[in-house]
């Protein structure tokens, strides 16, 4: 190791990127941050591992868009020794051979096939689909009169679309999702559930290349690109991590946003006009994907007036780029038709088309539903009671209790 490569002290201002002030109160922190520090900020992950914050819009499309100065391969960070075995980010900074890190040709071969696999997808039948699942997952409460509308409907919606889509088996449904929730918690279980979803990937891939049908994981293993089984195997736990949780989030999120905002009182009472503006006003202000690590220095350079080393850590702050008040000001709030959010990424290792079309029909849908379903929702609790579990990666409500009138259900 050169001078130039050695990894520098953690900046004695370094901030702290975990704790109360980071899961439940982001804007005022990221203001916090951006004012004191401007759009790159030194931090301190969890066990005081040093890397750079990326919060400034500008800054974000700047590091995303230059994929040969700051690559995406984990194997150039420079602070690998200070990684202890079990550390809870482990999962999404351990290399291994997924699309989510391969470069150059390699990249383009399989985000392309990833692209075409999911365009296959009829937006009509998933529509259709998702309709049927949420029908069926308010049926299960619709009677009670109150409901977690969380656990019992945004989270589950998703993964029961997505399972089919991907052609997984209905016995292996349920740990999986398990698994996929441990590892987006980022606690001392992400590293285990990693592994146990290495091998329902497996069985999956083989499966499927045995018995081939008409769905995403299918098309993969025959598509021209040539995939194979371990390849699969790397890239489906990241295709359907993205799928279902963050659109889970998504809905509860959209949900809570509705049922908080008078300005989607009109929507709450049966109307449908106002549920893509609460969608897309989601993404802006309380998206689910909230950071990404991330992308790693290739060379040295300047960001922000920071200097940057060779393989020092940038860590792409979404949901802060998002608030930055040079694209978002706060007199202007966001609209529906503004869409230049950086919540699926941007760059080539952003959300393949067409996923984020995709995500949208399933989280439309679902909310669309309820909203016909139950008319009179209302909170069940005062809407600063509401919390937001702690998590690196995604922003989500810990519960949504909601109550209403009691409806008849088919069943």
């Amino acid at each position: 190791m050169t001078d130039e490569t050695v990894r520098p002290p953690a900046d004695e201002n370094a901030v702290r990127l975990y704790g109360e002030d980071f899961d439940q109160r982001p804007k005022d922190f990221f203001e916090r941050m951006r004012r004191e520090h401007g759009p790159v900020v030194p931090v301190l992950l969890e066990g005081d591992i040093p890397a750079w914050y990326v919060i400034g819009y500008r800054e974000v499309n700047h590091v995303t868009g230059n994929p040969a100065l700051f690559a995406r391969d984990t194997r150039r960070w420079n602070a690998w020794d200070m990684v202890p075995e079990n550390w809870s980010l482990l999962p999404f900074v351990g290399w291994n051979p997924s699309v989510m890190l391969a470069e150059g040709e390699e990249h383009h071969r399989r985000s392309a096939a990833i692209s075409d696999a999911l365009d296959a997808v009829d937006r009509t039948e998933l529509a259709g689909i998702c309709e049927r699942v949420a029908d069926h997952l308010i049926d299960e409460f619709a009677g009670d009169g109150e409901a977690d509308l969380g656990s019992q409907f945004a989270d589950r919606l998703p993964p029961m679309v997505m399972v089919g889509i991907f052609g997984v088996p209905d016995a292996e449904v349920p740990d999986m999702i398990r698994d996929i929730q441990a590892v987006a918690g980022s606690d001392e279980s992400a590293v285990a559930a990693y592994q146990r979803l290495q091998e329902t990937m497996r069985r999956l891939a083989e499966t499927r290349r045995a018995h081939p049908g008409a769905d995403v994981t299918s098309r993969l293993l025959q598509h021209p690109a040539g995939y194979t089984v371990d390849e699969l195997i790397s890239d489906l736990i990241p295709m359907l991590s993205a799928g279902t949780l963050p659109t889970g989030h998504w809905i509860g999120n959209t949900l809570r946003l509705m049922l908080v905002d008078d300005q989607f009182a009109v929507t709450l009472q049966g109307g449908r006009g106002s549920v893509t503006q609460a969608l897309n006003q989601v993404l802006w202000e309380d998206t689910p994907s909230q950071n990404n690590i991330g992308r790693f220095a290739v060379r040295s350079c300047e960001l922000a007036g920071r200097k940057i080393r060779p393989g020092d850590m940038l860590i792409l702050g979404w949901a802060a780029a998002n608030a930055d008040p040079q694209v978002q000001p706060p007199a202007q709030g966001a609209s529906a038709g503004n869409r230049a959010h950086l919540s699926f990424g941007h760059g080539d290792h952003g959300c393949p088309y067409p996923a984020p079309e995709l995500a949208e029909v399933v989280a439309r849908t679902a909310v669309e539903v309820l909203l016909d379903r139950l008319p009179d929702i209302e909170l069940a609790v005062k809407p600063d009671e509401l919390l937001w579990l702690p998590s690196f990666w995604v922003r989500r409500l810990a519960s949504l209790p909601v109550r209403f009138t009691p409806a008849m259900t088919p069943h």
